[in-house]
């Protein structure tokens, strides 16, 4: 009986090690990935823009995924509003875009907040502080991530 409390505590124990490590490791995940996406994203955009005559961005994300004429410029998980963990938000005028890409879940998901706009530069929040916004004109805070 002894040996079984024993046993039960170090596995306990290990747990209550492994878990929180395991749970950050899944947040700097999807924080990689959305970085990498946006960055795939505004690729699309400009390649997108570039075909039109006269340029002009997507009017939405589900434009470059098909697109009336061509093939599409992203593929089709771009159609659910929630990637990683993060929810996107994408506002467009003629000349400008900006996409935004907030946590679904904070603290659980990621933690913090990347925006991509017509510029090509990534801005985030620093440890979920000073979080960008997203607007037609373009991306509004945040610190340029590298």
């Amino acid at each position: 009986m002894v040996e079984i409390t024993i046993t039960a505590a170090v596995i306990g124990l290990l747990a209550a090690i492994a878990i929180p490590n395991l749970l950050r490791a899944r947040i700097n995940a999807n924080e990689g990935a959305i970085k990498a996406d946006l960055k795939t994203f505004s690729e699309a955009c400009e390649s997108f823009r570039s075909s039109q005559n006269p340029p002009a961005y997507p009017a939405d994300i589900a434009t470059l995924v098909v697109p009336a004429v061509g093939p599409g410029y992203i593929d089709a998980s771009w159609n659910n509003p929630t990637k990683h963990g993060f929810n996107l938000t994408y506002a467009v005028a003629t000349y400008t875009y900006s996409l935004l890409a907030a946590p679904a879940v904070a603290n659980k998901t990621a933690i913090n907040t990347y925006c991509i706009d017509h510029g090509g530069v990534i801005v985030g929040s620093v440890n979920g502080a000073d979080a960008p916004t997203a607007t037609e004109t373009g991306c509004a805070g945040g610190t340029p991530i590298v």
